[in-house]
């Protein structure tokens, strides 16, 4: 992967003729064709650090009534949707979670677009 960011070089026209070819010095751009594939890279590195926080008890999803089935979160492009047991720890283990994914990815989570939800629980609680 680090070959095919590091290879790339390019050459742009001036009137009419192109420069010599020179290196790209700062990796993907936006609307680079490689983008798409780095973010799913990147996405299911998260996706296995919420499964591995889930079998080692520190975060809680929640299981499907009648089906056996857990549920702990949901991901649709660059948007991840959490489901967990409601509890202060439960809470706090998932902001550290998104925290060790910023240190990992080098992603920023925006906690300010972020919002929690609470089914059955009041307000101040959350």
């Amino acid at each position: 992967m680090e070959e095919c960011l590091k290879s790339a070089s390019i050459s742009i026209l001036v009137n009419g003729s192109p420069t010599n070819e020179f290196s790209l010095e700062k990796g993907v751009r936006q609307g680079d064709p490689l983008s798409p594939y780095l973010f799913i890279m990147v996405a299911e590195g998260l996706n296995l650090l919420i499964k591995r926080a889930i079998d080692v008890g520190l975060i809680k999803g929640v299981e499907v009534r009648n089906e056996n089935i857990l549920v702990s979160h949901l991901q649709y492009a660059d948007d991840t949707i959490f489901f967990g047991e409601w509890s202060r720890r439960n809470a706090c283990n998932v902001m550290k979670l998104l925290k060790c994914f910023e240190k990992l990815s080098g992603l920023k989570v925006n906690f300010l677009k972020s919002c929690m939800h609470g089914m059955g629980v009041n307000d101040d609680s959350i």
